[in-house]
């Protein structure tokens, strides 16, 4: 219903050229017959008709001639001479609604224009307007997100490269210390080949980070929901990076509610929990404690990771999420990542219908993930 009253002007419009033709058509046609039945016209018309008819046949059969093809004819000739008249002046009403095309092809030519100017049609075309000027927008913002896309894509290969650099650079030249100074001790081989190997490390953590936001961008990625003890799952993951804790000579304390139950894809969700526990103690302070603590909180499940490092500036605390950022570059270079796994962590705690958030002060730094808990009914099945 809405949608036939969205025209009801352009209808009534239409409506009106229509009765205005087939009015004009009926008065001229009535104005026409008053003149042909009973003046002079008619006379000569008749005259008229007796001489051509004379022509084609006999003297005597030419009046006979006469009432059998007009007299007996005449309402067919009015009916002709009325859809004549009534075509002249439907003609002209068309011109109106012609119009109506004309604008409309004009509005649709400037959807395309990169103007900022919005497409105006007659009144009777408003929704038509409307309906143009959100096409022309959406296309306008779609210009402008794929040419976001193509600036992450360039970003990407820029950031990449960069960060790629630095390590393979250290392994190239590592390796090429080992094998051009056989005189090296078997303590500075070991040195060397330990430092050769990390930097190779950081290359194997780069390229994961690269190929899972490029899963994450170029295809939808499909969750496998299966409930989850989320509780289990962080005191493994603590147990998991026991040796990484310990050569930074940290601790970690899991304080979590027993039987936290979610549902979940595990395998997504311990590597957002994995990203930003590594983030963790990639920023901590050395000889300093990370906590993770999880509880129920308003029918969900909050997860805090707890750690003392310097404080990340407020006005950084909402960008840390995005693709490639860091927050301080410099220590970026230490820890070796190209800034996707906080993004890549986001990602998938938004499919999990979830919410990522930090807040950093001059003692603690915390990363804060909550996810839906999975309700009563469902844990007693």
């Amino acid at each position: 219903m809405k949608n036939r009253d969205k025209y009801r002007k352009l209808k009534f419009s239409i409506l009106l050229q229509t009765l205005m033709a087939a009015t004009l058509t009926v008065l001229v046609a009535g104005f026409l017959m008053e003149i042909l039945a009973g003046g002079k016209i008619s006379n000569s018309l008749t005259e008229m008709f007796d001489k051509i008819l004379v022509r084609f046949s006999a003297d005597g059969t030419a009046t006979e001639l006469y009432e059998k093809l007009i007299v007996a004819n005449k309402e067919f000739f009015l009916l002709i001479g009325f859809l004549i008249l009534f075509a002249i002046f439907f003609n002209v009403a068309l011109s109106k609604m012609i119009m109506y095309l004309m604008q409309v092809e004009h509005g649709i030519e400037h959807v395309v224009e990169d103007s900022a100017v919005p497409i105006r049609l007659t009144t009777e075309l408003k929704p038509i307007e409307v309906r143009l000027n959100e096409i022309k927008a959406t296309i306008k913002r779609q210009e402008i997100e794929a040419e976001k896309e193509e600036k992450s894509r360039n970003d990407l290969m820029l950031f990449l490269a960069h960060d790629l650099k630095t390590p393979l650079t250290s392994v190239l030249a590592y390796l090429s210390l080992l094998e051009s100074n056989p005189e090296l001790t078997g303590e500075e081989r070991e040195k060397y080949t330990k430092i050769a190997l990390a930097k190779a490390q950081r290359l194997e953590e780069l390229f994961i980070e690269f190929f899972e936001v490029t899963k994450l961008n170029l295809q939808e990625m499909e969750l496998v929901m299966v409930p989850v003890n989320l509780s289990l799952m962080l005191e493994q993951l603590a147990d998991e990076l026991y040796a990484v804790l310990k050569d930074r000579h940290l601790q970690c304390e899991v304080e979590v509610e027993d039987n936290l139950i979610i549902q979940a894809d595990p395998d997504k969700l311990i590597r957002v929990f994995d990203n930003i526990l590594r983030n963790a103690i990639a920023y901590c302070y050395d000889n300093s404690t990370i906590i993770i603590h999880a509880r129920r909180k308003r029918g969900n499940v909050e997860i805090t990771f707890s750690n003392q490092g310097d404080p990340i500036p407020p006005v950084m605390l909402q960008t840390i999420f995005e693709k490639f950022y860091r927050v301080d570059n410099a220590r970026s270079s230490k820890t070796g990542g190209a800034g996707l796994g906080l993004a890549i962590a986001k990602d998938i705690v938004e499919m999990h219908h979830g919410t990522i958030r930090a807040k950093s002060d001059d003692f603690w730094t915390q990363f804060i993930v909550s996810l839906p808990l999975e309700s009563e009914e469902e844990e007693s099945k």
